[in-house]
């Protein structure tokens, strides 16, 4: 299991450099949409946090995944979420194009203010 993000994006280069290149482009987009931003190692992919904990990336072999946390509470107007569990939905992207076309940087957002409302539901009341 990799330690430090150096080594996960080596482990994740040997997948393929599709998956790591669009593993870089998800990073660089959270980055961009989400501040402040925090990224944590866990699970064999790399977590974010912007004081809540809303989803991460993680690579496969024929494709990469971006999970979010509390997925089943976005409204999903662009239909292209994955998954039918209680709480997490993904998008798969299987090329660098797919990030567009998917529309990924729309469900960051979402992500964070899903997870937002489901913390504020589950803290206990005074």
């Amino acid at each position: 299991m990799s330690n430090t993000l150096e080594s996960l994006l080596a482990d994740i280069r040997l997948l393929g450099e599709e998956q790591c290149h669009i593993v870089e482009q998800v990073r660089a987009l959270a980055k961009a949409r989400i501040k402040p931003l925090s990224e944590e190692l866990k699970y064999g992919g790399i977590l974010f946090s912007s004081g809540t904990p809303f989803g991460g990336v993680f690579a496969y072999r024929q494709h990469v995944s971006v999970e979010f946390s509390h997925g089943a509470m976005i409204d999903d107007t662009e239909g292209f979420l994955e998954g039918s569990g209680k709480g997490r939905r993904h998008l798969k992207l299987r090329t660098l194009d797919d990030i567009q076309a998917k529309r990924l940087a729309s469900y960051f957002s979402l992500a964070l203010a899903a997870a937002r409302s489901a913390q504020a539901r589950e803290a206990p009341r005074a």
